[in-house]
């Protein structure tokens, strides 16, 4: 399918921000929309792939870079230096990664054997993605500035907007889901669920998509699935066997093919439902 993909800029509470919009070139009546939020990585190559799977799909795609909201990128995150930390990362032994992020010292020891400033470099750009310092709050209500944005867009026109999430966006795709009542559908891949005390503001129907060894996870999912269904709200899950975390993301080596084709045609049955057949 022909698109029209090119970046564009909405404005925030946070100021302007740059995003990745496609939607197919060929269709003129308005569409469906859905914001697509980053990994921790940023809008790269594989997130505006993902945007543009979505618009082949039928839907006009969003996806706002987190990392710009309102600000130039800081230094540590520019694309090459993320992309050498994804490389670094990509060298370890599988999960140990996800175990070096919570580890000061040990993410040092490991760095330290890298030659020159290498190791410096690559633990500047990883303690500013994984500081824990980002901003929640602000970052969904950049995530509700998109929504609007797309509903008002013309290639939308005020259709349903959905949201979709990988990792850190996943985990903002389900908040996202707590704070917006115009959201009409949350997918959350592999991302932390919200608080208990924020179920009772959802008000669109989620869906979660779950790696098995991804424990630190997956741990927190049972209990969201039972304050949903005692709130009298709706959430499917799947938890794929022997499943990594970031098992979508074709560019990594975590990637499952057969896991993320599954993932792939239930988060567009899920979109169809909702955001094509219930308006």
């Amino acid at each position: 399918m022909r698109l029209q993909h090119d970046w564009t800029e909405f404005q925030s509470s946070q100021g302007p921000v740059p995003a990745w919009l496609s939607c197919p070139a060929a269709v003129s009546d308005p569409l469906p929309g859905v914001v697509v939020i980053q990994e921790v990585w940023g809008v790269d190559g594989h997130i505006q792939d993902v945007a543009d799977r979505f618009a082949s799909a039928g839907y006009v795609a969003l996806a706002p870079d987190l990392h710009s909201a309102g600000e130039a990128r800081p230094p540590a995150l520019a694309p090459e230096r993320v992309e050498a930390v994804k490389a670094f990362l990509d060298t370890l032994r599988p999960g140990e990664w996800m175990a070096i992020l919570g580890d000061e010292g040990r993410r040092a020891e490991i760095l330290a054997r890298l030659p020159g400033d290498q190791g410096a470099a690559l633990g500047e750009t990883l303690g500013t993605l994984f500081s824990g310092a980002r901003d929640a709050s602000a970052q969904v209500g950049v995530l509700q500035a998109a929504v609007g944005f797309l509903k008002g867009h013309e290639a939308c026109a005020g259709r349903p907007v959905g949201a979709v999430g990988y990792c850190m966006g996943g985990s903002l795709s389900a908040l996202l889901a707590c704070a917006e009542p115009e959201l009409a559908a949350a997918v959350v891949y592999y991302g932390s669920s919200p608080p208990a005390e924020r179920v009772e503001a959802i008000r669109c129907p989620i869906l979660g998509l779950y790696g098995e060894q991804d424990e630190r996870i997956t741990s927190g999912v049972p209990a969201f699935a039972e304050a949903m269904k005692a709130a009298g709200k709706r959430f499917e899950y799947q938890i794929y066997p022997e499943t990594p975390h970031a098992f979508f993301n074709d560019t990594r080596a975590s990637y499952r093919v057969e896991a993320a084709r599954d993932a792939w045609a239930c988060t567009l049955a899920f979109f169809a439902e909702q955001l094509v057949l219930r308006e």
